[in-house]
């Protein structure tokens, strides 16, 4: 199994943006250093905290960084023009060497649609159409476009990924229809952080079964982000991340159609909360049960000082990453 990093570029309206950015690249090296296989960033307009937009801030981190892969989990692909998403996530995968990996999303706040002129049943239409279109303009065809966004007759790309193909799209989603959407397109299907295990493969078996309804291969990738968090006893990881999910919970709340949740319940059944061999348990069997390949966790939260980023960061590199990254390995406490 791959473990990856969410990295959280966003701060304090009060903080220095700019002292925050350095911040993000000493979490993303230090990723690189610990073996993690991805470091992913989100996608808001109009948060209430200063959120860095992420395709400028996936150039810089591949600057930075010489193997760890890039990611978005998840770039509002239907507020964005499709040609310029596809010149600048192809101008992306040059700047990182290949190493660019793409989850879309169709969002779920209206205020930021609105913003950008999108109908609300129009953003589903776009994310569909956007995939086949992103593949073929990648792969090198010429189309006619047209859509609600704009239309241009004999669309080429003269910049080409480095990757075969283009980097690598996976749909985030957290409906049903959304997910047999994942399966039609034939995409990777980004599980979102919550859901317990017995939901996740209920959703799973839904998605599965639609990929095998449309003839797609079951054998790809499987990503899951989750809220984590390691310390020497559980009582202290749990300590230690519940009051970032209090916080980042009551802010959620401010924004469209969220909902609240039972913390506790959460902390325990949908959280990667723990000690390291706790940690390890869990994502062995979610390998072995579910069949994740990879899990993206989020280790720093908003408000949270450097110091327990980094730890955090430091603390799955050495506890948790070589434990889970080596199939067959014999585990210390067997």
């Amino acid at each position: 199994m791959k473990v990856s990093v969410f990295l959280s570029a966003q701060f304090d309206p009060a903080a220095s943006a700019a002292d925050g950015i350095d911040d993000v690249l000493a979490q993303a090296v230090a990723a690189e250093a610990g073996g993690f296989a991805t470091v992913v960033l989100g996608h808001h307009y109009l948060a209430q905290s200063a959120f860095v937009q992420p395709i400028p801030l996936a150039g810089y981190l591949a600057h930075a960084t010489s193997r760890v892969r890039i990611g978005f989990g998840v770039l509002l692909a239907p507020l964005l023009n499709p040609i310029a998403l596809a010149e600048e996530l192809a101008t992306l995968d040059v700047l990182s060497r290949g190493r660019l990996t793409v989850g879309l999303g169709a969002g779920y706040r209206k205020r930021e649609t609105t913003a950008f002129g999108v109908e609300w049943p129009d953003r589903l239409k776009r994310l569909a159409e956007y995939v086949p279109t992103l593949r073929a303009l990648w792969a090198g065809e010429t189309l006619d476009l047209a859509g609600t966004w704009g239309e241009v007759p004999n669309a080429s790309l003269a910049l080409r990924p480095v990757q075969d193909g283009g980097p690598p799209l996976w749909i985030g989603a957290f409906a049903d229809p959304a997910i047999r959407r994942a399966a039609r397109l034939d995409t990777p299907w980004l599980i979102g952080p919550k859901g317990d295990e017995a939901e996740l493969a209920a959703k799973l078996g839904l998605y599965r079964n639609a990929l095998a309804e449309h003839g797609h291969s079951l054998d790809r990738e499987y990503p899951l982000s989750r809220e984590a968090f390691v310390a020497d006893t559980h009582a202290a990881a749990v300590a230690g991340i519940r009051p970032h999910l209090e916080r980042q919970y009551a802010g959620y709340k401010s924004w469209d159609d969220a909902q609240a949740i039972d913390l506790d319940r959460y902390i325990e059944e949908d959280c990667l909360v723990g000690t390291p061999d706790e940690v390890v348990a869990k994502l062995r069997r979610w390998e072995q049960e579910l069949g994740i390949t990879e899990v993206s966790l989020r280790l720093q939260f908003v408000g949270a000082s450097q110091t327990e980023a980094m730890d955090q960061i430091a603390r799955f590199g050495a506890d948790v990453v070589p434990r889970v990254s080596a199939p067959g390995r014999q585990e210390a406490s067997a």
